[in-house]
């Protein structure tokens, strides 16, 4: 091989690499975009059990239901994530009613913190759905010392709300945001009729 073909093979060389840097670049820019659409839209519920107790974990998901069941129909209806954060305020101290109603129905000496704040979440993958890690909204139950395992779910858009039909994010969407990527080639794809 002359030395023409050998700058010749390394300027295309250098040149896929460039290329493929500027793609990579690109879709992970996507990807946090897409990441941080899907944390500034969702709203989640997240209690914290006082122990990892069975009583406590038990006590917990009792908490959790009421929560659910004391929801007012404009958190679920809601047709942004502002208005449904907004529904979530004005609904704190019924909501806060009906936690310590629960605890106090099951006599536990324990109260409940309900508040709506900002929170730190890991990435969580549902089966249908995935959710990236970051900060999100998130109606905080916190039972006793709020020192047990938690369990949290979504409830803008309406995931974990008996009813709900939401479709959120859509697959295309989840994939790329959790991850999930798949290697092709849109020659090869043309060529398969893709």
């Amino acid at each position: 091989m002359n030395r023409r073909n050998k700058r010749w093979i390394r300027e295309l060389g250098a040149g896929i690499g460039f290329l493929l840097a500027v793609v990579l670049t690109l879709g992970m820019a996507r990807r946090q975009t897409v990441a941080a659409q899907v944390r500034e839209d969702t709203i989640r519920l997240h209690v914290l059990a006082n122990s990892d107790t069975i009583e406590d974990q038990l006590l917990k998901l009792d908490v959790r239901d009421a929560i659910l069941a004391a929801l007012p129909d404009a958190v679920t209806q809601a047709e942004t994530p502002q208005q449904a954060a907004r529904a979530l305020q004005n609904a704190l101290p019924a909501l806060q009613a009906a936690a310590n109603k629960t605890l106090l129905a099951a006599h536990s000496g324990q109260t409940a913190a309900v508040r709506l704040e900002q929170f730190d979440f890991a990435a969580k993958d549902y089966g249908t759905f995935a959710l990236p890690a970051g900060s999100y909204t998130a109606l905080r139950v916190e039972l006793g010392k709020a020192q047990g395992h938690n369990w949290f779910c979504v409830l803008y858009p309406a995931l974990c709300v008996s009813g709900a039909t939401a479709e959120y994010p859509t697959e295309a969407e989840n994939a790329l945001v959790f991850g999930k990527y798949e290697v092709r080639f849109a020659l090869l794809d043309a060529l398969q009729g893709r």
